[in-house]
């Protein structure tokens, strides 16, 4: 006998179907409680000279995928007019593929309209190497943004907190998260995003 969709009792399609949602809601929840940890700064304080640092994702072609376009569109949103100065720190190596993620991250924000001024790190190959390698660059910032993934970018924020707590005193939320965005996504970014929240060094 051939299976059906069609056989499914209602109460376990009704039961999945919750399941679902409650997982998409918890992420939803996750996601914009971490967008607003670890920051130094009040929103809607002057951003004065500020930097905008954009995170890379693991790149395997030539051609910037999904991921990355998504943080280039957070990090262009996330700066702010009312600033004195404007610079966006693009970070990351050729971890996955023969280009830079900084180049990649530099040439969608290009593609996309940005004519401002760059910074680009382009040998790291973790997160740590990013923050550890983007502090020369945002040293003279009177505000900083990092922007990844919620929860990644809490990591980032912690492990700048770790290596420079002055600089982390600077911190201001960036405009990486919004109800209902790259939502198929999100149920592993928690999973993922929680599992090294949890080992970070108390």
């Amino acid at each position: 006998m051939s299976f059906c969709p069609r056989t499914v009792p209602w109460a376990v399609a009704g039961t999945l179907g919750v399941l679902v949602l409650g997982v998409l809601g918890a992420s939803e929840l996750i996601h914009a409680r971490s967008s607003r940890r670890r920051l130094g700064v009040p929103r809607g304080t002057p951003p004065g000279r500020e930097a905008v640092v954009v995170l890379g994702y693991r790149n395997e072609g030539e051609r910037i995928n999904a991921v990355n376009r998504f943080r280039v569109r957070a990090a262009l949103r996330t700066l702010d007019p009312a600033a004195g100065e404007s610079v966006l720190v693009c970070c990351g190596g050729a971890v996955g593929g023969p280009v830079p993620e900084a180049e990649l991250l530099a040439r969608h924000a290009r593609a996309l309209g940005y004519e401002g001024e760059f910074l680009l790190e382009a040998e790291s190959a973790s997160t740590w190497e990013n923050v550890q390698n983007a502090i020369p660059l945002i040293e003279d910032a009177d505000s900083i943004a990092i922007v990844s993934n919620p929860l990644h970018a809490e990591k980032a924020r912690a492990y700048l907190a770790l290596a420079r707590p002055d600089l982390a005193a600077r911190l201001r939320r960036a405009e990486e998260y919004r109800p209902g965005e790259l939502l198929w996504l999100k149920p592993l970014a928690t999973v993922l995003g929680l599992g090294d929240l949890a080992r970070l060094p108390h």
